[in-house]
């Protein structure tokens, strides 16, 4: 620990925010105690991270970024170009990753015990989001030691003031944007438009195909059980059908012997007047 003092003040803080927020307060007050001067001023200083920022700490301590960085990229170039059609499609591709990259932050955060409320898990998606939109954003992300969540407008630069615990390296100063002539502010006004209702119409097309296929699953479900309704009933009147043969067949043999039955029935009686009338003839000759 004694080594504290001769730290900078950064690799001080990648360490502290390595921590669970539950940590961070008596690790941080630790260290400043050991270290001396403006340095320990600075290390007390430094602020706890929220959950979602801790969260999105983690995903860059694991290297998870680099696809969606890479899309940045393309986006930066796709804007500069005023290439709608490619702006479209990048859009997409972002909302997807930054939604993807968000549940792999909340998940991480999880497995260290640190749960995400629904309302974290909004601040995660819009950080990553930001780090995506913009480049200096970007760079804050990549420290890990977001303390706070970010948002972009897409309009104006993101806000960073005290969104890091330590310095954002080369970030110290936002170059001014350069000034463009009046056709190149008409095209790029023309191009975020065209953006804007694209991605606008992109969300309306996502909410209808999820509207869609939660049909389409409660129809399925109603057609397997329908299927399965049907399988039952053949079932059933397979089993009726045989016992209906079986009784069929039982009709036609209980026929038979009351065929038998009735002829011998018939046979007796003959018989029975047969011997009547032998008892009335001895009778009359007696």
């Amino acid at each position: 620990m004694g080594r504290v003092a001769h730290e900078d003040l950064d690799v001080v803080a990648a360490q502290l925010y390595a921590l669970t927020p539950a940590e961070f307060t008596a690790a941080r007050n630790a260290r400043a105690a050991a270290a001396s001067g403006e340095l320990a001023k600075a290390i007390r200083a430094l602020r706890k991270p929220v959950v979602s920022a801790y969260a999105v700490d983690l995903l860059v301590a694991e290297g998870q970024l680099g696809e969606a960085l890479d899309l940045a990229a393309a986006l930066r170039e796709a804007q500069d170009d005023l290439d709608a059609a490619e702006l479209t499609r990048l859009s997409r591709e972002r909302r997807a990753l930054v939604a993807a990259l968000a549940r792999r932050a909340a998940g991480l955060a999880g497995d260290r015990g640190v749960a995400v409320s629904a309302a974290a898990a909004l601040e995660i998606e819009s950080t990553i989001d930001a780090a995506v939109r913009d480049a200096a954003a970007a760079a804050a992300v990549l420290t890990g030691r977001l303390v706070r969540p970010l948002s972009a407008t897409g309009v104006d630069p993101v806000d960073l003031d005290d969104a890091v615990g330590g310095t954002i390296p080369g970030v110290a100063e936002r170059p001014a944007p350069p000034r463009d002539d009046l056709a190149e502010r008409r095209a790029r006004r023309a191009a975020e438009k065209a953006l804007r209702e694209a991605e606008r119409e992109a969300s309306e097309a996502e909410r209808r195909l999820a509207r869609v296929e939660a049909t389409l699953t409660k129809a399925r479900e109603r057609a397997d059980h329908l299927a399965e309704r049907v399988e039952e009933l053949q079932a059933d009147l397979e089993r009726v059908q045989a016992d209906a043969a079986a009784a069929d067949s039982a009709v036609a043999s209980v026929e038979a012997e009351r065929t038998d039955a009735a002829e011998a029935a018939r046979a007796a009686r003959r018989g029975a007047d047969s011997a009547q009338q032998a008892v009335e003839s001895v009778t009359a000759r007696g």
